[in-house]
């Protein structure tokens, strides 16, 4: 089902439930992120592209102060006062549009209550960012209902706000900056930490080359601790060399400084994908798309063996492409589940039905594909 679609179901929920038409619909897309993982808390550079799939939400005022949350995934409408919405108030999924509507109004934003009927049609655990969809959705909603004037770089600091205080996830800006910033045929080079971003080339169809989503149907939770862990490590690290972040640090040979063996390898990963990125920037901006290849295929690498948050499907995803033809091909997302994103030939089929022979060699359930075409970032749809 495509955005117009869910956003026309959306509307009919809301009608179905609040007896009115809603004052609008928004969407926010999902992201992939073609390299720079777990660079964006490390105050590194990013370079995602949002998706033709995301989160739509149908909405309008209410003078009662309430923030009255349904979503047709989940059962039942929660209910949320505003004026005694706070950190640890609302939890599960519900918390992260409420988490929008608390960051807005601590940052002095006036909005108001709402009603709010979300829906998507992108799966949640993928490593697709379906959290920070909701978050921009939610956000581009209640500013426009309440004509609130935020510049869309310090709404998608809000909605991070959100994640990490709402919710307790420890994320960076790039989820946020994707679904808020993106614009159709481009990636985002984004820094995280002056939150500065360009628009950078990204037209697949136009070098004869595809960007394949592999969903390896393994799922994974940000909350369970080990993100967590892993940014933990990175900020050991970081003071292990001396330096305020591993942003600071242009030369991944220097994380053989470290004494310990893991933070050793956890700073080399950061550091060498925040190189990767910037070569992947000139390289497009070139024009030649086919040189991001290798940097894929070293970025999985790295990420398997250095960060340790890779997981079996994902390996076997990623060679398998590599080996059919693909140009490069890795993990994506916070890890330990997800998706894989992997460049490849216009036509797509060689690759997806050697990763899906992989997959029965070894027993497992067949994995979904899905293109990724760079698409526009949030916005109104009715």
């Amino acid at each position: 089902m495509n955005l117009t679609a869910v956003a026309e179901r959306a509307a009919g929920q809301f009608r179905a439930w609040h007896g009115a038409e809603p004052e609008g619909v928004w969407h926010a897309p999902g992201r992939a992120n073609l390299l720079g993982e777990h660079t964006d808390y490390n105050e590194g550079w990013v370079l995602p592209f949002a998706l033709d799939r995301g989160v739509v939400v149908a909405a309008s005022r209410r003078d009662d102060d309430v923030l009255e949350i349904r979503s047709h995934q989940a059962d039942g409408p929660v209910t949320v006062p505003l004026a005694t919405l706070r950190v640890g108030s609302v939890t599960g999924w519900a918390a992260y549009p409420a988490g929008v509507a608390w960051a807005l109004r601590e940052a002095g934003h006036a909005v108001g209550g709402a009603s709010l009927a979300i829906d998507s049609n992108l799966p949640q655990g993928a490593g697709l960012s379906s959290s920070a969809a909701i978050e921009c959705a939610t956000a581009v909603a209640l500013v426009t209902l309440y004509q609130v004037n935020v510049p869309r770089p310090e709404l998608a600091r809000l909605a991070r706000r959100a994640e990490n205080e709402m919710v307790g996830v420890p994320s960076g800006i790039m989820d946020q900056s994707a679904s808020l910033l993106s614009e159709a045929g481009h990636a985002l080079l984004l820094d995280c930490r002056t939150g500065d971003s360009a628009p950078v080339p990204l037209d697949p169809a136009a070098s004869g080359l595809a960007l394949l989503l592999v969903d390896t149907g393994v799922r994974h939770a940000l909350t369970d601790g080990r993100y967590a862990l892993r940014r933990a490590e990175c900020e050991q690290a970081a003071r292990a060399l001396g330096v305020p972040s591993l942003r600071d640090v242009d030369d991944p040979a220097r994380a053989a400084e470290i004494a310990d063996p893991v933070l050793a390898r956890r700073a080399r990963h950061v550091i060498s994908d925040d190189c990767r990125v910037r070569v992947a920037a000139d390289l497009l901006n070139a024009g030649d798309l086919a040189g991001l290849g290798p940097l894929l295929h070293a970025s999985h690498a790295s990420l398997r063996d250095d960060f340790e948050i890779s997981w079996p499907e994902a390996n076997v995803a990623a060679e398998a492409a590599e080996a059919a033809g693909g140009l490069g091909a890795r993990m994506m997302g916070g890890g330990f589940g997800g998706s894989v994103i992997a460049l490849v030939p216009a036509d797509t089929s060689r690759v997806r039905e050697a990763i899906t022979a992989e997959y029965a060699r070894r027993g497992w359930p067949p994995p979904r594909f899905r293109p990724a075409p760079p698409s526009a970032g949030a916005g109104r749809l009715l």
